[in-house]
């Protein structure tokens, strides 16, 4: 069994992955500027919390670090001060995290980093694999940084993985916690001329391909947590309205979507076909590879 140190693990996929480990027998130090209460009730009664990476001494042993941090980035406008906020929540604490890892008598043999597929920027309709180079928008370049930020890891001969995160989808938070009600109302729609890409992977599926590259010595690299069918925007906006027996006839045009947002409104209109790649050569199986079934599991609703 590993001890194992997240960060971000009071989050969605970081909770969800507390109860998993926890399940399977591993000791678990949660990062976390909250009460530690309050990180036992969000993560387990047997979590470590740790309040801040200055308790990450010399001595401290952990056999794992995973490495999840980060403000949400679509919560609010992408002013100048609100860019800093999500540089330092993901790469200024991955940087303080390497070097305490640097300064540890004990290294752990693994470090999994957090990124997004918002690294590829908005590529249209073609394919993109962890092969693709980095796009040139806001998005892109926080992602290409943060990853640039883990590198050193190998150098201290810490086998490394980059997870390039799509939507998650989870009935219990996300952005299908987010979707439900006014798909629900008759009001889910359609956004500009729904032929954005939108990469996706259920939490289930995330949690077990996460676990797979936690423990076997041989992976390594960039790997792209998505599912293998992505779908356009009109085509996710249909299979919603459709597991939730209501119709989605609106249309959200790109215009207003860019005066209510601003640069943000580019998480929207753009979007990334995303093959996960080197899950795939892996041998990594989907048991969600398509969104039909991922929602039917998700929302049930009685017909």
């Amino acid at each position: 069994m590993m001890r194992i140190l997240i960060t971000g693990g009071t989050g969605l996929i970081g909770r969800r992955l507390c109860a998993f480990l926890t399940a399977q027998g591993h000791t678990l130090t949660v990062l976390s500027r909250q009460h530690a209460s309050m990180v036992k009730a969000l993560c387990g009664a047997n979590v470590i919390p740790m309040r801040a990476l200055e308790e990450y001494r010399a001595d401290t042993v952990f056999d794992a670090v995973i490495n999840l941090a980060g403000e949400p980035i679509a919560d609010r406008r992408w002013t100048a001060s609100r860019q800093q906020v999500l540089r330092n929540s993901r790469i200024a604490l991955t940087a303080v995290l390497l070097r305490r890892i640097a300064d540890a008598h004990h290294k752990p043999g693994v470090f999994l980093s957090g990124s997004a597929i918002g690294y590829y920027g908005d590529r249209g309709d073609d394919w993109q694999d962890e092969s693709a180079s980095a796009g040139q928008d806001f998005g892109a370049l926080l992602c290409a940084e943060w990853e640039a930020t883990a590198l050193p890891a190998e150098a201290m001969g810490i086998r490394l993985c980059l997870l390039r995160t799509g939507l998650v989808l989870d009935a219990a938070g996300g952005v299908l916690q987010k979707m439900r009600l006014p798909f629900l109302l008759g009001l889910g729609m359609q956004i500009g001329d729904g032929r954005q890409w939108m990469s996706w992977i259920h939490i289930d599926d995330y949690i077990a391909l996460l676990y797979s590259l936690l423990i076997d010595a041989n992976a390594a690299g960039r790997f792209n947590m998505v599912a293998p069918n992505p779908v356009q925007n009109a085509g996710w906006t249909a299979a919603l309205a459709h597991q939730l027996h209501r119709p989605a006839w609106l249309k959200m045009p790109a215009a207003v979507l860019r005066l209510m947002l601003g640069e943000r409104a580019f998480l929207l209109t753009g979007g990334q076909r995303v093959r996960p790649a080197q899950a795939l050569a892996r041998g990594f199986v989907f048991r969600y590879p398509e969104l039909a079934a991922a929602l039917e599991h998700l929302w049930h609703v009685p017909d």
